[in-house]
């Protein structure tokens, strides 16, 4: 496999200056091994993960209520018993910091909906407070669930901390989610405390969901309180302000380390979505880990990541808390009133880390942006980019048109774990295209399809071998343990089976390259979808494309079926079909060159940016609609109203 040209490379003192070599100093002086660069540290949180998981608790001054026994009890998977008999508190941890930061600024939001808001650490600190004395008064206590439908804004966050700080779990979904994408989440879950917006405006759209809040309350029997905030209209009723209306202590209630936090929810484009329970301990360990030494955010400092409440990225952005840096929420369209408003915003609001999606990379890369010439960028050091793999060609423009200095991090991981596994670390170069390493404490390998470990340069599936802190607690309901048993570890006993295909280079560097269920194996040639949008999605005339590999049970090669959204004004015709099949057959095989390529509207994706691969496949191969891909579980229901239409007349065609 080629690669990529370097990128980026990091300063020659970027070790010397950064949180790894400060937390390296502090394992060794505690009497650790002396780490001198990425790879040594690597190394000893792979061969002794109790050891490297508890300095870091101690080293970040974790606060136990009852300290643990040790750090890591038995290392079995599933079942690793981590710090047990600890105690702690998320949301604790999450404001710590306020005791030296109080008149500083914790929280910035900007909004399409109302004016921006900073909010300081003394006023989060009361904010929280008086939300937890309401929900007290509302009768909530530790285990029961509190659910929010709101979006990125003050209101959700001080609402999570609040349900934390009292061992409530939290769950939340964003307003974009429709009525039942929703109820099949927390009907499983049976809440007792909603709090709900009445509605919110998308660039310059209006979108009013009362009715939509009226009929999740309906659809929810077991709660007890709902809670109303107005953010679409000023004169909607008002529930939040009474909510928070009277002071109250701040405490913070002592739970284990498996205790449930929250529970976030797969996609839920192919059934009913598995809700995965994560624990205080686990988040508040991994994610302390992956800001505060992949992502090296210190106190004060500015970190933002567009995202909405629905999606993991959400949870990760506001465990920013945890180090002390300042959180910039953004809620509304990215692209409104153009691409380059979240570019715009970082500027203004002097983000040193800033995270975004990769397919919106690669729209302001289409677009031909250039953000860098057009505001001010030079204290972004580093762009997280994650929801999809991307491509070369990204990180190139991301070099060009943003600046030369910023470190690309692609990353991925996801919700069932609720961080990501592979990503990068200041101190290590970037290649355009490549994941820059195994991230602290994450032993992930690529597997052969009999469980032998896969050598530099040969793809496999991507497995982790040890435990991390942050894995699930389980699934919720799951008393068992069975379904979490047979999602995780049946392909490999003992061994989490994540169904991405991952190929490692010598160096640690790796890159994904799609779901192993969505491969396109054409003659014994084995691709990723993600090489096959590469070529696809840099012809400038397309906007978006998905591929469908239809298996021959025979042993013939099967059919390849390539869908494109093309852009605004440009037809699919004979000529563009000939140069696309130009371009596959040139930059990948003529083996993957479609033996189908036809036009639809858009693109199907998830409110978290994925494209339905896998559901749309299964529709061609006869399941109906209804039950191959969950419609409220999508960005825009209309796009997969198309792609079966396309599929009805292909019937016909047929038959």
């Amino acid at each position: 496999m080629d690669r990529g040209s370097i990128t980026w490379t990091p300063a020659p003192d970027a070790w010397q200056t950064s949180t790894l070599a400060a937390f390296a100093e502090h394992v060794a002086a505690a009497g650790g091994p002396r780490a001198g660069d990425y790879h040594e540290l690597l190394e000893w949180s792979l061969t002794e993960p109790g050891a490297f998981w508890g300095h870091l608790a101690r080293w970040q001054r974790v606060h136990w209520h009852d300290a643990p026994t040790t750090a890591l009890a038995s290392a079995t998977m599933p079942g690793a018993q981590w710090f047990p008999g600890g105690t702690l508190n998320y949301a604790e941890r999450a404001l710590a910091h306020a005791a030296d930061l109080g008149e500083q600024v914790a929280v910035v939001a900007r909004s399409q909906s109302r004016p921006g808001s900073d909010t300081t650490w003394a006023q989060l600190l009361d904010q929280v407070a008086r939300c937890r004395a309401g929900l007290a008064r509302a009768g909530v206590g530790v285990g029961d669930r509190v659910v929010a439908f709101s979006p990125n804004i003050p209101e959700t966050l001080v609402a999570f901390l609040a349900a934390a700080s009292l061992g409530a779990v939290w769950s939340s979904c964003a307003p974009e989610f429709g009525v039942r994408a929703v109820t099949d989440r927390w009907r499983q879950i049976e809440p007792s405390v909603l709090i709900a917006v009445d509605g919110y405006m998308y660039g310059e759209r209006r979108i009013d969901r009362t009715a939509d809040v009226g009929a999740i309350v309906a659809a929810l029997p077991t709660l007890t309180t709902v809670v109303r905030i107005p953010y679409l209209d000023a004169d909607a009723p008002d529930d939040w302000t009474a909510l928070l209306a009277e002071p109250g202590p701040l405490d913070f209630a002592p739970v284990p380390f498996d205790h449930p936090l929250y529970v976030l929810f797969s996609s839920g484009t192919t059934g009913m979505p598995k809700p995965i329970v994560h624990g205080h301990g686990g988040i508040t360990l991994e994610h302390i880990k992956a800001l505060s030494l992949h992502y090296g955010l210190r106190p004060a400092e500015r970190f933002m990541w567009f995202t909405t409440t629905g999606w993991m990225m959400w949870n990760f952005l506001v465990s920013g808390l945890l180090t002390g840096s300042t959180i910039v929420l953004f809620d509304g369209d990215p692209a409104a009133p153009d691409l380059g408003e979240l570019w715009r915003v970082a500027s203004e609001e002097r983000v040193d880390v800033f995270g975004v999606s990769a397919p919106f990379i690669m729209a302001c890369r289409k677009a031909e942006l250039r953000p860098g010439d057009a505001v001010d960028l030079t204290g972004v050091r580093h762009l997280g980019s994650t929801g999809a793999p991307l491509p070369a060609e990204g990180f190139e423009w991301v070099s060009d048109a943003v600046g030369a200095h910023v470190q690309v991090g692609s990353m991925s991981g996801g919700t069932d774990v609720c961080t990501a596994f592979v990503g990068t670390a200041p101190t290590l170069p970037i290649r355009a295209g490549e994941i820059g390493t195994v991230m602290l404490g994450c032993d992930v390998q690529a597997f052969t399809p009999d469980g032998q470990r896969c050598g530099p340069g040969a793809t496999g599936e991507l497995v982790i071998v040890a435990p991390m802190p942050s894995m699930p607690v389980g699934l919720w309901g799951d008393e068992t343990g069975e379904r979490l048993r047979s999602t995780y570890y049946a392909t490999f006993p003992a061994v989490w089976h994540h169904g991405d295909w991952i190929t490692f280079f010598d160096d640690g560097a790796c890159v994904i390259t799609g779901r192993s269920d969505a491969t396109l194996n054409r003659g014994g040639v084995r691709l990723g979808t993600s090489d096959f949008y590469v070529v696809v999605e840099s012809m400038p005339e397309i906007a978006d494309s998905l591929v469908v590999h239809l298996e021959d049970d025979e042993g013939g090669p099967g059919e390849l079926i390539l869908l494109v959204a093309c852009l605004p004004g440009v037809a699919l015709d004979d000529d563009l079909r000939a140069r696309i099949r130009t371009a596959l057959r040139a930059e990948l095989s003529p083996r993957h060159v479609p033996d189908v390529i036809d036009a639809v509207g858009q693109i199907p994706r998830t409110l978290s940016g994925k494209k339905l691969e896998v559901p749309i496949k299964r529709m061609l191969l006869g399941m109906p609609a209804e039950r191959a891909a969950s419609r409220d579980s999508l960005a825009d229901p209309a796009a997969l109203d198309a792609v079966i239409a396309w599929i009805g007349g292909r019937r016909q065609r047929a038959g």
